[in-house]
């Protein structure tokens, strides 16, 4: 069945919020030319400019089928990417379905600053950001209780992403929560700088010194430590 067909928890939703008599105003605001996409930094996922404009005047205009696209082109990246934030994929497919529930409610918000696109994924983002420092309260919560188990996290599915194994996860968990995001956003889900400019709301040249940083200190922690025999030499 394809993605157009799938009983998606925020479609229903969003169809729902869509047919309640106060929307109709809301879903029928023209876009006006200045809260037209501007072309933004980079168009993630390679979406031309006015493709991405249309996406995004659509779904102000309340077409459910623009959501749908939304998320049959970028879904799997966007749970991905919020897996490798979260480290659950329960986690994950919540932060996604919650991401749709905010655009489909922030729509009218969306001012073309950056692509409809980036400004989705910053939503994703700010998101997974919720929901870490919501399961970490809930950590200090219970930090008393025995029977807590601590949470582990996920392992990932063979071949998802070789590159990251067990040394570079143990090592990546120790930068701090901006170099791993920027690293993460970068050399695993492929995103440019001007794109995570976007997302994160830094300059290009902070995405850089970020995952120049994240890179020193990921050599650091993975380079070998030497034998005694050759600090003697």
């Amino acid at each position: 069945m394809g993605t157009m067909g799938l009983a998606l928890p925020w479609k229903a939703r969003i169809a729902s919020a869509l047919r309640e008599p106060a929307a109709v105003g809301r879903w029928e605001t023209r876009v006006e030319p200045s809260e037209q996409l501007a072309g933004g930094p980079a168009q993630t996922g390679a979406a031309p400019a006015s493709e991405d404009a249309a996406l995004a005047a659509a779904c102000r205009a309340g077409d459910l089928r623009a959501y749908e696209r939304l998320y049959a082109m970028h879904g799997a990246r966007m749970k991905n990417l919020a897996r490798n934030v979260l480290g659950s994929t329960v986690d994950a497919e919540d932060a996604v379905q919650e991401t749709f529930l905010k655009v489909q409610r922030s729509i009218a918000s969306f001012r073309g600053q950056s692509s409809f696109v980036t400004w989705t994924y910053r939503i994703l983002i700010n998101t997974c950001y919720d929901a870490r420092r919501s399961r970490l309260r809930k950590k200090e919560v219970t930090t008393d209780d025995d029977s807590e188990e601590t949470p582990r996290r996920e392992p990932r599915a063979p071949g998802a992403h070789p590159s990251l194994g067990m040394a570079l996860e143990r090592a990546l968990a120790k930068l701090t929560r901006h170099q791993r995001d920027v690293f993460l956003l970068y050399e695993v889900e492929g995103f440019r700088h001007a794109e995570i400019a976007g997302m994160l709301q830094i300059s290009e040249a902070a995405s850089k010194n970020t995952l120049f940083q994240a890179k020193k200190n990921l050599r650091e922690m993975l380079e070998p430590p030497r034998s005694s025999s050759a600090e003697l030499q």
